[in-house]
């Protein structure tokens, strides 16, 4: 089955439009930022996209050695060690990234208790001392502002905890256990500078609106600081296990939006927040590491939608995660394993990491959108743009978009980079390599041939100023498209109708 839309473009026009899809991203935990693999991922997400900020878990477990005990004189005193935090921290800002710092989970010297979370351990109970608590967030922003600058360090906003509402996450999900938590949190961070900015309460959605409304209003009534709330958005339901997989189906795209609006509405129903800024700290499709959807076309033509609506509402929303060096249920078993990142171990692109990738070319005029693409333009006139086809699902349903814009006459180029199914699927290429749980060289050099865009370049002559053009999107499909005037000039004697394949 295949639909053609068909648009009128008029280059006048304004359409709302925030593009804050590279404002952060996720990374699994701190501790995993220490090893090579995670580097070198990072760095390649950096230099083809570049994020502003990164969040992760773990800043303050054990396997990050902050705290440490030790028996004096008859005394129980503490001690800090920032090392690893130093590491991890010179590396993000190496590369152009600012922690987007959430505080967690529990230093087990700390600890009222001994449940934990994930394959790697991390505490997630209250401090059994919340003074020591505080004065542990104290020692850690006084040294990050000695080594990185007081000034720098009021830039990086400062999360309290991950998904209180979650008993897997805190304790009970004892929300008044938390709302003290936060309170003593952000004194904390306020008393070490009062331009720091602080922000809870993290949550999912699962009782979010009761959790929420109840949290802005504890903060209000106690005076509590509170520069911007967070929240988490996944558009996936309960998941079908098989094995080491965890199959879901996925909500419609306004579904997803709809909750992440009416957290808005919730936000701005309490006249002193009213605007606060709202990041979504965490999302995805799925929020299980192994659903093998985050490996997909669907995909990445999904999240292309959610990043071109989610800006309307949000401040920011970091895509859980860039890479793959992940270990929340324990280490993969394949380099398609279906954990969140945007990149597959082994240096492969997903076909998510072009819609990021693509995000990043839009210009900062929006002059038509529409749920299957956005469109801008700079101050030259010259356009670029993103359509997007997610099709749930074994029926094929392709697309056509068909643009009528009123250009100038003159040549122009339209260049088409496509992600399908079809032409960037290195899922599929693996699938038919047999499923090799380790690769080698040849096969990983093939995969990555098989993780680039389908690149297309076709010259267009304008005349009675307005041309039409097309945008086929198969199922599944996603295609970033330019389209430049340009002035041809050949070089003499070179005569491209005399040469077999230049036209």
């Amino acid at each position: 089955m295949e639909e053609k839309l068909q648009y009128k473009i008029n280059l006048t026009d304004k359409v709302p439009f925030h593009n804050n899809a590279l404002f952060c991203v996720g990374t699994g935990r701190m501790n995993l930022a220490l090893r090579k693999e995670y580097h070198d991922q990072l760095k390649k997400v950096q230099e083809d996209i570049h994020f502003s900020y990164i969040r992760g878990h773990g800043l303050l477990c054990d396997d990050m050695a902050v705290y440490h005990t030790y028996e004096e004189d008859g005394e129980m005193k503490v001690e800090y060690n920032f090392t690893y935090i130093d590491l991890v921290f010179d590396d993000y800002l190496s590369m152009g990234l600012k922690p987007f710092v959430e505080l967690g989970f529990m230093p087990e010297a700390l600890a009222s208790g001994t449940q934990t979370v994930f394959y790697w351990k991390g505490n997630v109970t209250p401090p059994s001392d919340y003074k020591k608590w505080a004065e542990l967030i104290k020692g850690l922003v006084h040294h990050l502002m000695d080594r990185y600058g007081r000034e720098e360090v009021v830039t990086w906003p400062f999360e309290v905890w991950n998904e209180p509402n979650l008993p897997g996450f805190w304790k009970g999900a004892d929300m008044e256990e938390y709302f003290h938590l936060y309170e003593v949190t952000a004194n904390a961070l306020k008393e070490c500078d009062s331009r720091i900015r602080a922000g809870g309460p993290a949550i999912c959605g699962v009782d979010d609106k009761r959790w929420l409304t109840c949290f802005l209003k504890h903060c209000s009534e106690n005076k509590v600081p509170l520069d911007f709330v967070t929240r988490h958005a996944y558009a996936a339901d309960a998941p079908d296990r098989d094995g080491h997989y965890e199959y879901q189906a996925l909500r419609e795209p306004k579904a997803f939006m709809d909750e992440l609006r009416e957290s808005r509405r919730i936000i701005d129903s309490f006249p002193e927040y009213e605007g606060m800024e709202m990041h979504i700290t965490e999302f995805n499709t799925s929020y299980t590491p192994r659903n093998p959807i985050h490996d997909t076309n669907l995909n990445a033509a999904y999240t292309a939608r959610l990043l071109s609506e989610m800006g309307d509402v949000c401040a920011s929303y970091s895509y859980w995660t860039f890479g793959d060096v992940f270990e929340e249920t324990g280490v993969a078993y394949t380099p398609f394993s279906g954990c969140f990142g945007l990149l597959a171990n082994g240096m492969i692109p997903k076909p998510t990491y072009w819609a990021f990738s693509f995000f990043k070319n839009l210009k900062e005029t929006a002059i038509a959108r529409s749920e299957h693409f956005v469109m801008t333009m700079d101050e030259k006139r010259g356009i670029c743009g993103i359509g997007w086809n997610p099709v749930e699902g074994n029926e094929d349903k392709d697309i056509t978009l068909e643009f009528s814009l009123n250009l100038s006459n003159g040549d122009y180029m339209l260049v088409t980079k496509v992600v399908d199914e079809n032409t960037c699927n290195p899922l599929r290429a693996w699938t038919k390599m047999g499923t090799p749980a380790y690769l080698n060289k040849e096969q990983l050099d093939l995969l990555l041939e098989c993780a680039r865009p389908k690149v297309d370049i076709k010259q267009i002559r304008v005349m009675d100023d307005a041309t039409v053009f097309e945008i086929p999107l198969s199922s599944n499909g996603l295609c970033y498209f330019e389209i430049q005037q340009i002035y041809p000039k050949a070089d003499r004697g070179f005569r491209p109708e005399r040469i077999r394949g230049a036209i």
